[in-house]
């Protein structure tokens, strides 16, 4: 059994697949021996015509490749609808939570943004979509903050292309005094 498997688990609930998945919850050593390796992979999510209108509304993104199918299919290169990008980026928020290692200390994070950010194919309605997480870069700042770097893939269920690639980073709030 590797260390991985015997860290305590968080629960996270995927409404679209219906379980609960266990997330591992790690010390900051721990963590640390985990850059450069991939930390895993996600669930499959489904990007569906419901989601990418309810997106589009939100966002004032209703441009006809996205919200009209009948017009997508005659005019769009793409056979239909696809998905915003903002959608599909703004999926890795709950692909983290359903895979990621939290920290034991973990009291909060923080988006800092992207170093890299390319959308490489589009998602047609339909599609699920699932992320990749590798764990590039793991930098202490002071007694209570960590910023971190992920490699992040966006892979098209049944498709060879990534839908996109991303370096996300974000600052991890801890509480390292309490473990003393």
């Amino acid at each position: 059994m590797t260390s991985q498997q015997q860290q305590p688990l968080e629960a996270a609930a995927d409404p679209d697949e219906g379980v609960v998945h266990q997330v591992p919850v790690v010390t900051l050593e721990e963590l640390k021996a985990m850059v450069g390796t991939m930390v895993g992979r996600s669930p499959w999510i489904l990007v569906d015509q419901e989601r990418i209108d309810a997106f589009g509304k939100v966002t004032e993104d209703e441009q006809f490749i996205h919200t009209d199918p009948v017009r997508a299919a005659a005019e769009a290169p793409f056979g239909g609808t696809i998905a915003q990008g903002f959608l599909t980026l703004s999926l890795l928020v709950r692909m983290a939570e359903l895979t990621v290692p939290v920290l034991d200390a973990q009291t909060a994070v923080i988006n800092v943004g992207f170093d890299k950010l390319r959308f490489l194919s589009p998602v047609k309605a339909g599609s699920r979509v699932r992320g990749r997480f590798t764990l590039a870069e793991l930098t202490q700042r002071g007694s209570n903050q960590l910023h971190v770097r992920y490699s992040v893939t966006v892979e098209i269920e049944g498709e060879e292309r990534a839908a996109m690639v991303a370096h996300w980073l974000s600052m991890a709030l801890v509480d390292l005094e309490s473990l003393t």
